[in-house]
């Protein structure tokens, strides 16, 4: 037993040797090619090929979620040999946006907490940050309003998207419920476990109180053993805070939409998907009209959504996702038609599907 277990330990260090060696070769290639991007450390569409072919290629048995962590990590540290990256992000730190930024970016970057979804556009566009995280939908209390008015707002093309499942946590200094008098979270995470709440803290004994961020939240439950937060497993680790209960979340499907946002146009990665905002004319049937060019060219819509013109009153601006990259002709044809209706068009930007 003692030998088969040394041979299999001295199998395991061979790898690991080789694993080295092999990770390095990538550093270097890597960083030769760094000097032909033109400032472009970040290539999302390439990083999106590379890790689906990596799924498609593993036998197991790592699953494809593993596959896809443990390159996202390589390919972090090979950008940051190159230049490396600051990305912006709603904080503090212990955000589920947080959690974004290492989903898609790795963990060798440096991160820029921002007091507000404004305050991520801001330092992108003053180029303090290389690119911003920022919350758009949520699968159950829908779109994020502040996100999609900033879009219109500014300069900044969507580069990329994260869907990242959301699984909330009641924390507190301790884990006796019976000691909970208030609880502070985001008001999307209070809607998202009213009926755990109800059922085990209802608010005939427990006060809820609105938080500008989970995150924020946990920091007030740090300083109070009264008072207990709803934020993520990290921000419990981050504040120190006892796990009082996991997966509070009405829904186990809960999950959150994120996009990367930066100043630079992607090029296709074979599996994408167009942002577009645009408002129709205010006349009957003006919506339809508006859209009629995708079914007729052929083209798929994944989602819409309408936000209140700030141009107009009960105007509206539409917001729409397509299947497939603008650059693709059958999509190029549509938008020139709709371009032609619309009264307003602007294309937010096209990015590798998640």
């Amino acid at each position: 037993m003692a030998d088969q277990l040394r041979h299999l330990r001295d199998e395991i260090d061979a790898i690991d040797r080789e694993l080295l060696k092999l990770v390095n070769t990538r550093a270097n290639l890597a960083k030769q090619i760094g000097q032909f991007k033109k400032g472009l450390i970040y290539r999302p569409e390439r990083e999106a090929q590379i890790l689906e072919h990596l799924q498609k290629l593993n036998p197991g048995p790592m699953t494809k979620e593993n596959v896809s962590r443990l390159f996202t990590e390589i390919m972090s540290l090979c950008r940051a040999m190159e230049t490396p990256l600051t990305i912006a992000y709603l904080g503090p730190q212990g955000t589920f946006s947080e959690e974004a930024v290492l989903n898609r970016f790795g963990s060798t970057v440096t991160t820029l907490p921002c007091e507000s979804i404004d305050e991520v556009f801001r330092a992108v566009e003053s180029g303090v940050a290389n690119h911003g995280i920022v919350p758009v939908e949520n699968s159950n209390e829908g779109a994020v309003g502040k996100t999609l008015d900033l879009l219109l707002q500014t300069s900044l093309n969507v580069c990329g998207e994260i869907q990242l499942s959301i699984h909330q946590c009641l924390l507190a200094k301790h884990t006796d419920l019976k000691k909970i008098k208030k609880i502070y979270s985001h008001p999307q995470s209070l809607a998202q476990c009213h009926e755990w709440l109800n059922t085990n803290l209802p608010l005939t004994q427990v006060k809820r109180v609105v938080a500008a961020s989970n995150a924020h939240a946990a920091m007030l439950a740090a300083e109070d053993k009264d008072v207990a937060a709803i934020a993520s497993k990290k921000a419990a680790e981050v504040y120190k805070l006892s796990i009082c209960a996991e997966n509070i979340e009405d829904d186990p499907r809960n999950t959150t939409r994120f996009l990367v946002i930066g100043s630079q146009e992607i090029s296709s990665s074979g599996k994408d998907k167009t942002s577009l905002a645009m408002s129709a004319k205010n006349v009957p049937g003006a919506v339809h009209e508006l859209l009629s060019p995708l079914a007729q060219h052929g083209v798929s819509m994944s989602h819409l959504e309408s936000r209140p013109s700030r141009a107009s009153l009960w105007e509206y601006v539409f917001f729409v996702d397509i299947l497939g990259h603008q650059q693709d002709k059958k999509i190029a044809k549509a938008l020139e038609e709709i371009r032609q209706k619309a009264t307003f068009l602007r294309i937010l930007g096209s990015y590798p599907s998640a």
